[in-house]
């Protein structure tokens, strides 16, 4: 019996290009980070600059640091803008319509599953297609709506949270049931025939069996409706309007952009300043997003 001995230079060559196909993608992979982060970078500099020095060089990094904390105190003391009730309450529209998206987007996706007939196979199309229909094109049609209830039932809609969550769930609630609807089809249906021989009701089971298996899709739903809310620009615009009562974090960003004048170090200021909490939960909770992602869409 002989053994064959392995030739070093066979195995060589072939370390060559993989090494090299490897060197290259990470070089790809840096510069895609660092496309990424070139947009907070900027925000950061020019955060950190006066007004004179961003339109003199918007690219160049800051000479003081200092100036950010001026920038801040300036944009916190501005009567106008009200920065700080902009962020309660965008704190508050946010976190109310993750909790009614969540609440009627997981039992309408639990019924839609467990409910099979042709109604629940249509309806569930139906929310599908939803999803592609631009918000350009029903935008005025649903300021008109929400007017039309505030006059006809004398329940205000418009530049109220309620008004504002009411628009929030007709338009997260596809995508929200969507997700849903994928993970659910993943939970065995004896779960629920067992929780229903323990004397459990249809809430019930929801509540104590479903719901908590959906802890990871719960996640993925919040985050990307909670960035997307907390980010809006045109409904709030719709809803709310500017004149006075409530206002969002992009609403009162705006604000620092006159007819005329445009202040850019106290715009950037303020967008520095609505970046960090969404950053922040995004970082907090990433691992949820691809988790919940993969087992709900793809399931």
């Amino acid at each position: 019996m002989t053994v064959k001995a392995m030739n070093p230079a066979a195995s060589g060559p072939k370390k060559g290009p993989r090494r090299l196909n490897r060197f290259l993608l990470e070089a790809l992979a840096v510069l895609l980070v660092l496309l990424v982060l070139s947009p907070f970078v900027i925000v950061f500099f020019n955060a950190s600059k006066t007004y004179d020095q961003i339109t003199l060089s918007p690219a160049a990094p800051p000479t003081d640091l200092g100036n950010l904390w001026e920038n801040i105190t300036a944009v916190f003391n501005d009567p106008v803008t009200d920065l700080l009730g902009a962020f309660i309450d965008s704190a508050l529209i946010t976190a109310v319509s993750l909790v009614v998206i969540i609440f009627f987007s997981s039992m309408a996706a639990w019924v839609l599953v467990r409910n099979r007939s042709r109604f629940s196979r249509f309806a569930f199309v139906l929310f599908v297609a939803a999803m592609v229909i631009p918000f350009q094109v029903v935008m005025y049609p649903l300021v008109y709506f929400l007017k039309g209830i505030g006059d006809t039932l004398g329940f205000r809609m418009l530049g109220t949270v309620h008004g504002i969550t009411f628009a929030y769930l007709g338009f997260g609630c596809s995508l929200s049931i969507f997700i849903f609807h994928g993970f659910i089809k993943g939970i065995p249906l004896a779960l629920e025939e067992s929780a229903t021989i323990d004397g459990y009701s249809q809430p019930g089971i929801f509540f104590k069996v479903v719901l908590p298996l959906l802890t990871p899709t719960v996640m993925t739903v919040a985050i990307l409706n909670g960035i997307w809310i907390w980010n809006d620009y045109l409904l709030p615009l719709l809803v709310l309007g500017t004149s006075g009562g409530m206002k969002t974090i992009p609403l009162a960003v705006a604000a620092f952009a006159g007819a005329f004048v445009k202040q850019w170090d106290l715009i950037l200021t303020s967008t520095l300043l609505a970046m960090i909490p969404i950053i922040v939960l995004f970082l907090f909770a990433q691992r949820y997003i691809i988790k919940g992602m993969v087992e709900g869409a793809i399931k």
